[in-house]
């Protein structure tokens, strides 16, 4: 078997046999990698706490047939607030499950990588109330689902003579009043949205938590469902508590 070194994300964990445990990363180098820790449920295990769902690591495996095996694992940055406080770490759970759904076994996204690991550790020091619906259109667009939203996404119309009213990410963005399907888009919601896809994701992340940020990370979530054919357990959790 073949030795490698990379830096990676653990998205989650699940159980093998009565000691082992597989991690599913996101990597740097290697896209995602499905890895088994020896021994990890052990409690004599030295490297178990490094390597809980969210932890930025920076690891040395063995390649395998179908799983890895991991030889060593150095946290690179710990992100205690994303352990420590249930909302965040909900929201983290949410990008990460995401980022699983896009993400091919094997193939490297350098991209993918380094946008999770900005959206965490954006997460985990400056969090706010559109950290993740901003990384979901982000998404999105990195999947080659990027909406229009400077015109209408069906008949080409543009503002101010058409004004856009409405979002469908099945049309592919927000839609005039002609046009208008799917959900409600406000113009603060407009402009915020073009905040996050049009270079200014700073300021939109600097946001405080209104209706507007409500709507912007509502039509998030809905987007990405729809484009991923399948729901966000995680997110729904946290909207449920």
């Amino acid at each position: 078997m073949s030795l490698y070194r990379d830096r990676g994300v653990v998205l989650r964990t699940y159980k093998l046999g009565e000691a082992d445990r597989v991690l599913v990363l996101v990597t740097a180098g290697h896209g995602k990698v499905r890895a088994v820790v020896k021994g990890i449920r052990r409690t004599k295990s030295r490297i178990g706490g490094r390597l809980e769902p969210l932890s930025h690591v920076d690891l040395l495996m063995y390649e395998g047939r179908e799983l890895d095996i991991v030889s060593q694992a150095e946290t690179i940055e710990p992100w205690r607030l994303l352990h420590e406080d249930l909302t965040c770490l909900a929201q983290g759970l949410a990008m990460a499950e995401a980022t699983e759904q896009v993400a091919q076994e094997r193939e490297p996204s350098s991209a993918l990588y380094r946008m999770l690991v900005g959206a965490l550790r954006t997460l985990a020091t400056q969090p706010g109330p559109l950290v993740v619906a901003a990384f979901y259109w982000k998404l999105l667009s990195l999947d080659g689902a990027s909406p229009i939203i400077d015109c209408c996404a069906s008949c080409g119309s543009s503002p101010p003579a058409a004004p856009l009213v409405a979002f469908d990410i099945a049309e592919g963005g927000a839609l005039c009043r002609d046009c208008r399907r799917g959900h409600p888009l406000s113009p603060a919601a407009l402009e915020l949205l073009s905040w996050i896809l049009g270079g200014q994701l700073t300021r939109a992340l600097q946001m405080p938590a209104s209706k507007t940020t409500g709507e912007v990370a509502s039509l998030a979530t809905v987007s990405l469902e729809r484009h991923l054919e399948r729901n966000l357990r995680a997110l729904h959790i946290l909207e449920r508590g």
